[in-house]
């Protein structure tokens, strides 16, 4: 050890020297300070007893407009052509793309409505096979947000903050409550693409980053490929053994690298590592669909035959869940139509509502249901008015954060019932708002999590997901 040490001062120079040593022990404090951290959530969580052991998170990226799937107006209708009156308004503020329009149009869906099931719940004819599921979900259609534009509103729904840098909610789970296997991640997703041709906004990977609670808790992205994971096949010549053998060395230098500098980062690098190693033997069992029956890829459309498709991912998600996965997470882009939502947005029903009403079913049919919760939702919703023009074919929806929809099914939730409710316009919440802190505060709830209680200390502030906000909706719970 004496020798290495010397062997290191001897490559240092002095600015080296000192901007390293700044950092070093920094790194160590961080590192006592994490170790804490990890060791006290494991210590102390569960709160109370969960509900639920999984979560599928079906996150439609773009915002899905509530007023032409779930939440029917008929005054829109009646009101056609009329300007939204400032008495509805109420000074919100508008995004860049709509603010110099001379008129905001009030339109109304081109879509039939019909209720639905023993609760009477109303869907578009673009959602024909979660219609049939409306016995088994809760439906929220009073969510709201701070956020008015796509990044800062998927950032906040997903982290707690409008700004990158948090660690969003699958990371707060997995670094909370660990894993259940050792040979797949806590935190798992899942991103397709959308069959829609415009406004294809991208999915960034910070959106199932760890933030600054320790890399293993990240989210591990599957690629939407027969190859999902890159890198786990032994190269040729290079054997089981080989590769077990130069896995051992690897962590025995780490292990010395770390005592040398503290940094915790060295630890969350050997974790994974060994993942990877483990995943060689349970990712090409994971995604090898031969052995589902003929009657599964009827239920979840002709498109789950396909890798990477929102179908196809909605299958994969279903064994992972079979295999314990705690945080499952699907992104489906292109639901952002501010023009031509007419012919876009049947497509990006078409691409997600069969295989999003199959999940359910499926889950249910394996016993899974009763300990796994499925969300589906967006980051915000679309406005009552219209955006570019009223042509039939070029008109769309602006982004609206005062009201949206989202649906879960499941573990811990009643089904069959809706939370909350919007004024004749669908502009305004009436009753029961639910701000994305408060949903955040129940998926956690659900875990069996006080995410009051829940915080990590990093620069001398303890930080939670729900930041400083965020009430448990006790009357969806069962």
């Amino acid at each position: 050890m004496q020798h290495e040490l010397k062997q290191l001062a001897d490559r240092q120079t002095r600015r080296s020297f000192l901007g390293s040593a700044g950092v070093s022990l920094g790194a160590m404090a961080l590192h006592a300070l994490s170790a804490e951290n990890v060791s006290a959530a494991e210590a102390s969580l569960p709160h109370f007893p969960p509900k639920v052991k999984r979560i599928i998170y079906l996150c439609q990226s773009g915002a899905p407009s509530q007023l032409d799937l779930f939440d029917h107006k008929p005054a829109l209708q009646r009101m056609q052509g009329e300007d939204l009156p400032p008495s509805v308004r109420m000074g919100q503020r508008l995004t860049t793309v709509t603010s110099d329009q001379g008129s905001l149009p009030l339109t109304p869906s081109s879509f039939a409505f019909r209720q639905h099931g023993q609760s009477g719940m109303w869907f578009s004819e673009l959602m024909p096979h979660q219609a049939k599921i409306a016995d088994r979900i809760c439906r929220i259609h009073s969510m709201h947000t701070d956020a008015i534009n796509h990044d800062p509103g998927m950032t906040l729904l997903l982290s707690g903050h409008q700004l990158p840098g948090r660690p969003s909610l699958g990371s707060w789970l997995s670094y909370g409550l660990g894993s259940e296997k050792n040979d797949l991640p806590s935190f798992v997703v899942l991103v397709s693409q959308a069959s829609t041709k415009f406004d294809n906004q991208p999915i960034f990977d910070r959106l199932w980053s760890s933030g600054f609670l320790p890399s293993r808790y990240q989210g591990v992205r599957f690629r939407g490929s027969n190859n999902p994971v890159l890198y786990l096949k032994n190269p040729p010549g290079i054997s089981a053994t080989d590769r077990r053998e130069t896995l051992d060395t690897l962590a025995a230098l780490n292990e010395r690298q770390a005592k040398l500098v503290g940094d915790p980062e060295i630890e969350s690098r050997v974790a994974q590592y060994e993942m990877a190693y483990r995943m060689q033997m349970s990712i090409p069992d994971l995604t090898d669909f031969s052995n589902e029956p003929e009657s599964v890829f009827e239920a979840y459309g002709d498109d789950s035959r396909r890798p990477g498709t929102y179908a196809a991912n909605c299958l994969l998600a279903r064994r992972l869940a079979e295999r314990d996965v705690r945080f499952i997470q699907l992104f489906h882009r292109g639901w952002d139509q501010h023009r031509k939502l007419n012919n876009e947005l049947p497509l990006q029903c078409r691409d997600t509502d069969q295989a999003s009403a199959a999940l359910v079913r499926d889950l249910d049919r394996l016993g899974l249901l009763e300990d796994t919760l499925v969300v589906w939702g967006g980051e915000f919703g679309r406005t009552a008015y219209a955006q570019i023009n009223l042509g039939k074919d070029t008109w769309g929806r602006d982004h609206h954060s005062r009201c949206f929809t989202i649906w879960m099914a499941g573990a811990g939730v009643k089904p069959g019932i809706q939370w909350g409710s919007t004024d004749e316009l669908g502009y305004n919440i009436t009753e029961k708002p639910v701000h994305v802190h408060d949903l955040n505060a129940t998926l956690l709830h659900l875990f069996g999590i006080d995410h009051k209680r829940f915080t990590y200390r990093f620069q001398s502030r303890d930080y939670r997901l729900t930041d400083v906000h965020g009430n448990v909706v006790d009357g969806i719970l069962t």
